[in-house]
């Protein structure tokens, strides 16, 4: 009888184990996969140097500039704060100044984000919440009631 009761608490340890190791193996693959979302006024804050993140928010006028090579340098802001960001590459058709932007790349404190993918979006009622909040709270927002 007890040697019965020893194999079923082995075969549940072994289960736990192997659960265990599933749930670490898939948090530790998504951990690199995943790409947060912050405003300009955020960034500093809530990003690491050198993380993979998402910012967001509208194209200052007068600062799209095109460089030698594909190189895009433009500013965009939540109303509060300014971040240049640099791109390589063909900005999407949608694309222009005054409009809403999500860049997604990795940021240096003290250097320009380096944008790896331009999202543009043609109306601002589909800017990220945290932007559109931003905007609102600064009287800027020009879209609907709901973001």
């Amino acid at each position: 009888m007890a040697r019965r009761r020893d194999q079923r608490l082995m075969i549940i340890g072994v289960a736990g184990a192997v659960l265990v190791l599933a749930a670490t193996l898939t948090f530790a693959g998504l951990r690199d996969s995943v790409v947060y979302f912050v405003a300009p006024s955020d960034l500093a804050q809530k990003a690491q140097d050198g993380q993979r993140i998402r910012v967001g928010g509208l194209v200052v006028e007068g600062t799209v500039r095109h460089e030698t090579d594909g190189v895009v340098l433009f500013n965009i802001t939540d109303g509060a704060t300014e971040v240049q960001i640099r791109y390589v590459g063909l900005l999407p058709d949608l694309f222009r100044e005054g409009q809403g932007v999500v860049a997604e790349g990795r940021w240096t404190p003290g250097q320009a984000f380096e944008a790896e993918r331009v999202l543009a979006k043609h109306d601002e009622t589909y800017m990220p919440r945290e932007v559109a909040e931003a905007l609102k709270e600064r009287g800027e927002w020009k879209g609907g009631e709901t973001p």
